[in-house]
């Protein structure tokens, strides 16, 4: 019998924000040596129900197979269907689908069979990506060596023209390890653990890091700073471990996505990409309002699916310390009220596939959410109220003897945050079609932080705000676009995404005569269109742009002050460059 196999890629060390991040595509030959299936049907079931056509040679290509934690049927017309593992990034396999071929749970977690050049060894299989590109931007900075998200968005600082090395724009440069081992029918223990590289600088990605290197620096000698979901940890992206089951669906437990991450890269038609997806770079929708909150530490997740349907839940156990406050401007142990660590959260997600459309529905609450202000001026400025270091309750200016530092501190401020998302793709012959819209809302802690209290990656806030909020702030996030696969190697994308702001300050008073805040309503939008083609299985190239801007008091950096208004309220930034993947 005449063998035809058909390789599944999934490309790179998974769906990154803020992540950065991206889906990945499918590409492989429907032939051997002797056969060939020209102009078959070729359907990745379970993922989004997409199908292509294999061309005259037998090449096919299955674009935006994202990562998910169910099986997916892969079939062939004329042939015997198989079940791979799901769309787990940096996934190469073989099915030969002339032969039936054993049932494969799926999930992130989850190794495939190994081809004959995979990276896989008895269920574990190592995985990553190195992406980079030229790139210029209209209203930049230089670059910052811990940076991870690029340079394509309206920055505040961004001061100057300039041509830039632009990492990480389909996706994050970095590596994991995952593995699968099954030890009773039907049950296995799944792992993963990755992590993100600049790979410009070779240092591992630290949002926190990028904030830090400016402070005490004038604005005019900023590089990139930013606010993320990595903070320099060995493994920045995953770290979790758990058990999964044929019938009973994943359980897992550790560092993890959270579940609005999780289907932001399902349904963003840029993937989650750095240099075109706002939603992507910026991390506040998937973070359910808040950018570090892409991932949960301390949590446990489980998914599981049912016919056409899936359910997911996930809990975020409390952790860290809550710092002290004062309600003195000379600090004293003695008058130094300690604060307790209420971080914890939860989210479920509703969703389901029927043909060609699919739909999911994710809820997400998260207490003591921390948005940090980049960068604390520290020392040089203590004078300038916007970014002095505060206090956490009354943000009275704390400038006694027992100041905390800023030094390898950040700025934080405060809030409960609550989100309901709502997403949908519909596949047509060559066309993806996605949509998605995000409601959050923004609250005052019940339980306030202190100054002292811990961030992310073992980083300390030396200022703090938890009274930041005059009224309820409620930002609406919303996305559309298209991606259109041009043949079985090039695909086209166009996206468009915007962010509106209510009006949170009180009095209300803001207008263009009388100065905006950033507690002033606003919007924030971005547009971008490219291109990437698919030279080899492993390495494609890309090319394209994007284009930000921002508008009443989303062009104004910090509240409950004079402001930090952009330099320049927009940025356009082009970009060529190429991703390898193993």
């Amino acid at each position: 019998m005449k063998k035809t196999k058909l390789f599944l890629l999934g490309i790179g060390m998974g769906a990154f924000p803020i992540w950065a991040q991206t889906a990945a595509s499918s590409s492989g030959a429907g032939n051997d040596q002797s056969a060939a299936f020209p102009d078959v049907p070729v359907t990745a079931r379970n993922v989004d129900k997409g199908a292509t056509k294999a061309s005259a040679d037998g090449v096919y290509k299955l674009s935006l197979l994202a990562p998910v934690d169910y099986p997916v049927k892969l079939i062939v017309a004329g042939s015997n269907s198989a079940d791979l593992v799901g769309g787990t990034p940096g996934l190469t396999g073989t099915a030969d689908l002339n032969q039936p071929q054993a049932h494969s749970q799926a999930s992130e977690s989850d190794a495939a069979k190994p081809a004959s050049d995979s990276l896989t060894w008895r269920g574990i299989t190592i995985y990553g990506a190195y992406d980079i590109g030229l790139g210029w931007v209209s209203h930049g900075l230089p670059e910052n060596g811990y940076n991870y998200e690029g340079a394509s968005l309206v920055n505040r600082n961004g001061y100057e023209h300039r041509f830039l090395v632009a990492p990480n724009n389909l996706q994050q440069t970095g590596f994991g390890i995952r593995g699968k081992e099954q030890f009773a029918p039907g049950w296995s223990v799944v792992f993963n653990a990755s992590t993100g590289i600049n790979p410009q600088s070779g240092l591992l990605a630290n949002a926190s890091k990028t904030d830090i290197v400016n402070n005490g620096l004038p604005r005019s000698s900023y590089s990139y700073a930013i606010d993320g979901a990595r903070a320099g940890q060995p493994f920045n992206d995953e770290y979790y471990g758990g058990v999964s089951s044929e019938k009973f669906g994943t359980l897992t437990f550790g560092r993890q996505r959270s579940l609005g991450t999780d289907v932001m890269l399902l349904y963003d038609p840029a993937g989650g990409s750095y240099a075109f997806s706002y939603i992507g770079y910026n991390g506040t929708m998937a973070g359910g309002g808040d950018t570090e909150d892409s991932r949960w530490d301390s949590a446990v997740k489980y998914r599981i699916t049912y016919g056409p349907a899936h359910l997911a839940a996930m809990y975020k156990f409390a952790d860290g310390n809550g710092g002290c406050f004062s309600a003195s401007a000379t600090w004293t142990a003695a008058t130094c009220t300690p604060e307790t660590a209420h971080n914890n959260a939860y989210a479920g997600d509703v969703g389901a596939s029927h043909k060609k459309l699919s739909a999911d529905i994710v809820y997400q609450h998260y207490n003591q959410a921390i948005s940090v202000l980049n960068p604390l001026l520290g020392p040089q400025s203590v004078t300038q109220s916007y970014q002095s270091t505060t206090n956490s309750i009354n943000t009275n200016p704390i400038n006694g003897a027992n100041l905390i530092s800023t030094d390898e501190t950040l700025y934080g401020i405060v809030t409960d945050n609550n989100a309901i998302l709502g997403t949908v793709k519909y596949t047509w012959d060559q066309f993806k079609i996605f949509g998605g819209f995000e409601y959050i809302w923004q609250n005052n802690p019940h339980d306030p932080l202190g100054v002292g209290a811990s961030d992310q990656g073992g980083y300390i806030l030396s200022g703090v705000e938890d009274n930041n909020l005059d009224t309820e702030k409620i930002l609406r996030v919303w996305w559309t676009g298209v991606k259109y696969a041009y043949d079985s190697k090039t695909d086209i994308t166009f996206a468009w995404y915007g962010q509106l702001q209510n009006n949170f300050r009180t009095p209300q008073t803001c207008s263009a005569a009388a100065g905006y805040r950033a507690s002033c309503a606003g919007a924030l939008n971005e547009g971008s269109l490219y291109a990437n083609h698919h030279f080899t299985k492993r390495f494609e190239g890309f090319t394209g742009l994007a284009y930000s801007f921002v508008y009443g008091g989303m062009a104004i950096a910090i509240p409950h002050g004079p402001g930090v208004p952009y330099l320049h309220n927009s940025n356009f930034a082009p970009v060529i460059g190429g991703r390898f993947t193993f």
